[in-house]
C-alpha cells in the first residue's frame, strides 16, 4: 500500500533551547518536539519519569468523596461489590482495588459481566445480586460513565455507587453516583486526560495511602500498555517505573502466565504486553468469563495461578482459530460487495459471528484496506458491533451523529463498541459513510509515515542508540523514532530471507549499513544492484554471533524522485 512520508520540519531555535537547558543531544531534542512537548519542565518530566512527578490525585474531581466513602465503609465494616469490565484494563483495574480494599482490610467481592451473555458495561440485573450479598458500596472500574438506568436501579436498594472511568461521556450530565472520577468528564481539570482505569486505580491508591506500592506497578503497567493509552504524562511514568516490576513480579499468576507464554527471564518491553501477555489475559473474557483472568491475578497459589495460566492459553489458541476463521469470511464478504469497497466506512456484518473477536477483526480490515471498519454480529435480530478508525476519524463522534439509530454505543476516537437492531444496519451503514463525507478528507484514506527527521548514514552508531534509549519505553504516543535517508546506493543484492524478509547493504557514500524489511519480500525488485534507493525505517541492534552493530528495520521504500 502506498504510504505518504511525512517528514517533520526541524525547529532549530527550540531544539537549541531544549538541548541546552536540559544538556541532551539535538536529535533528542527533536524527538520530544515532535512528540509536541515543547517546554523545558514537561521535557525534563519526560525524561526522567519519576514518581515524585505523579500529580495530586485530589486534582481530580470527586476524589475526596470516594476516598470519603471509602473510609466509612472501613470503618463500618461494609462489604464492597468491584464492579469491572473484562478487558486487561478491567480485569487489571478490579484486581489492583481488591489489593487495596484487603490492604485497608475491608472486605471485597469483584463481578465481572460475561462479554456474551450480558454484554459491555455496568447492567440493572447487578442491583439485586449486589442486595443479595449485602453490599453497601459498588465500585465501577472501567465503565459507569453512561450507566444512568443501572446506577438509578443500585441507589434505589440504598446502595451507593463510585464510577472510576476513563471512556467519553455521553454529554454534559453525569449519572447519579455518588462520586464519578474520570478526567474526561467536563468540569474536571485533571492535568492529564489520558489515564486508563488501572491508572486512575493507582490514582485512588495514591490519594488513600500517599503512595503507589511499587510491587503493585506490574498490574498498572499490564493494564496501562494492553489499553493501548497514550505513553506520556502520568502513562509513561507509571510504564517506564513498571516494566521492571513486571520482569520481576513476586505475583504468582503473573509469574505463572509469563512461563506459559514462554518469555519468563525476558527483559520486559511493552511488545510483550500488547502481543503476548495482553492477548490471552483477554482471550478469557473474548471465549468465555474474563473471571479467569481475575482469578490468575489475584492467586497466591503458584500451582493454582499455573492451570489458570494454562486455561488462558487455550483460550488464546481458541480465539486464534475463530478469529482466523471470521477474519476470512468476512475479506470474501466485502471482496464480493463492490459497493462496500468503495465506501468510505467498511459496515460488514454476519449472522453468528463470535462476539468476542470482532475487534480483532474490525483491526484487520482496517489494516487491510485502511478504511474505518465495523463489524457486527447478528443474533435474534439484534446486531453486536466493534469498531476500529483510522488517522483523522474520530468514532465516539461518528456513532453520536448516528445516535438515533444505535440502542448503545461507547469508545474512544481510534475503538468502540455499539448494538443496533437488525433492521437499522443499513441505515447505519448510510449514516456513516453521510458523517465520513463531511468530516474525513480524501487524503486521509492514504496511510501516513510520520517521519522524525532525515539523517545522514554516518551518524548513526551505537552512540545514537545510547541517545534514543532515552526515549524509551516505546508505544501508544510515543512510538519508536523513525528516519529517513535519501539517495542511498545499493551496495549488494537483496536477499530473501524467512516469511517474506530482505536484507541488502546501502551506503550514503561515508557509511555502509545493513538494511532489513520483515514482510516486505514485494520490495526486492525495487532493491537493484548499483542502484539508488530512499528508505524509512527505525534502528535496531544486531548482535546475532557477533559484536553488536547498528541496523536499518525497514518501513518503506521507494526509488529517488
Amino acid at each position: 500500500m502506498t504510504k505518504r512520508w511525512n517528514i517533520q520540519p526541524s525547529n532549530l531555535p527550540l531544539q537549541e533551547k531544549i538541548s541546552n537547558a536540559l544538556g541532551i543531544d539535538p536529535i533528542i531534542a527533536q524527538l520530544l518536539i515532535n512528540r509536541q512537548i515543547v517546554s523545558i519542565e514537561e521535557a525534563k518530566m519526560f525524561l526522567s519519569a519519576d514518581m515524585t512527578s505523579l500529580y495530586n490525585p485530589f486534582l481530580l474531581i470527586d476524589m475526596d468523596r470516594a476516598v470519603a466513602r471509602i473510609q466509612q465503609a472501613k470503618d463500618n465494616a461494609e462489604k464492597i461489590l468491584i464492579y469491572g469490565d473484562y478487558d486487561v484494563d478491567g480485569v487489571t483495574s478490579s484486581a489492583l482495588l481488591r489489593r487495596l480494599l484487603n490492604h485497608l482490610g475491608i472486605e471485597s467481592i469483584n463481578y465481572i459481566p460475561h462479554r456474551m451473555e450480558e454484554g459491555y458495561g455496568l447492567n440493572q440485573e447487578v442491583a439485586e445480586f449486589a442486595r443479595s450479598q449485602g453490599i453497601h458500596l459498588l465500585i465501577t472500574v472501567d465503565c459507569g460513565i453512561n450507566a444512568f438506568l443501572p446506577i438509578e436501579a443500585i441507589n434505589a436498594l440504598g446502595i451507593d455507587v463510585i464510577v472510576i472511568d476513563h471512556h467519553e461521556p455521553d454529554g454534559p450530565k453525569l449519572p447519579p453516583a455518588l462520586a464519578v472520577i474520570d478526567p474526561k468528564r467536563a468540569d474536571c481539570l485533571y492535568p492529564f486526560k489520558s489515564l486508563s482505569a488501572v491508572g486512575l486505580v493507582a490514582k485512588l491508591m495514591q490519594a488513600i495511602l500517599g503512595h503507589i506500592p511499587m510491587e503493585d506497578l506490574d498490574l498498572v503497567v499490564l493494564g496501562t500498555v494492553a489499553d493501548v493509552v497514550p505513553l506520556r504524562g502520568e502513562n509513561r511514568i507509571f510504564v517506564k517505573n513498571g516494566l521492571p516490576y513486571l520482569e520481576n513480579t513476586n505475583k504468582p499468576g503473573l509469574k505463572a502466565l509469563m512461563e506459559v507464554a514462554k518469555i519468563a527471564g525476558k527483559k520486559m518491553k511493552p511488545y510483550y504486553i500488547g502481543f503476548i501477555l495482553g492477548p490471552r489475559l483477554n482471550a478469557a473474557g473474548r471465549m468465555d468469563s474474563a473471571t479467569v483472568s481475575l482469578d490468575l491475578l489475584l492467586s497466591d497459589n503458584p500451582a493454582d495461578a499455573f492451570t489458570l495460566a494454562c486455561s488462558l492459553e487455550a483460550h488464546n489458541l481458541t480465539r486464534q482459530k475463530m478469529q482466523s476463521t471470521v477474519v476470512e469470511e468476512a475479506l470474501s464478504m466485502i471482496e464480493a460487495d463492490e459497493i462496500m469497497k468503495a465506501q468510505d466506512i467498511i459496515v460488514v456484518h454476519k449472522q453468528g459471528w463470535h462476539k468476542g473477536v470482532l475487534g480483532i477483526v474490525a483491526s484487520r480490515i482496517v489494516d487491510k484496506y485502511y478504511r474505518p471498519t465495523v463489524v457486527i454480529s447478528v443474533e435474534d435480530g439484534m446486531g453486536t458491533g466493534s469498531a476500529r478508525s483510522i488517522d483523522g476519524f474520530h468514532l465516539h463522534e461518528a456513532l453520536t451523529s448516528c445516535a438515533g439509530v444505535l440502542e448503545n454505543y461507547g469508545g474512544h476516537k481510534r475503538a468502540a463498541g455499539l448494538r443496533l437492531k437488525h433492521d437499522n444496519i443499513e441505515i447505519f451503514r448510510q449514516a456513516m459513510n453521510d458523517f465520513a463525507g463531511l468530516t474525513l478528507p480524501r487524503e486521509k484514506f492514504v496511510p501516513s509515515l510520520e517521519i522524525d527527521c532525515e539523517i545522514p548514514l554516518s551518524v548513526i552508531d551505537l552512540d545514537l542508540m545510547t541517545l534514543i534509549s532515552a526515549m524509551e519505553p516505546h508505544g501508544e504516543g510515543n512510538p519508536s523514532p523513525v528516519f529517513c535517508s535519501k539517495g542511498l546506493t545499493v551496495k549488494s543484492p537483496p536477499s530473501l530471507m524467512g516469511r517474506d524478509t530482505i536484507k541488502f547493504w546501502v551506503s550514503d557514500g561515508n557509511k555502509t549499513i545493513s538494511a532489513v524489511g520483515f514482510g516486505m519480500g514485494s520490495f526486492k525488485d525495487m532493491v537493484i544492484l548499483g542502484g539508488q534507493v530512499d528508505l524509512v525505517y527505525t534502528l535496531s541492534i544486531d548482535d546475532w554471533n557477533k559484536a553488536p552493530t547498528v541496523q536499518l528495520m525497514l518501513k518503506d521504500i521507494k526509488q529517488p524522485v
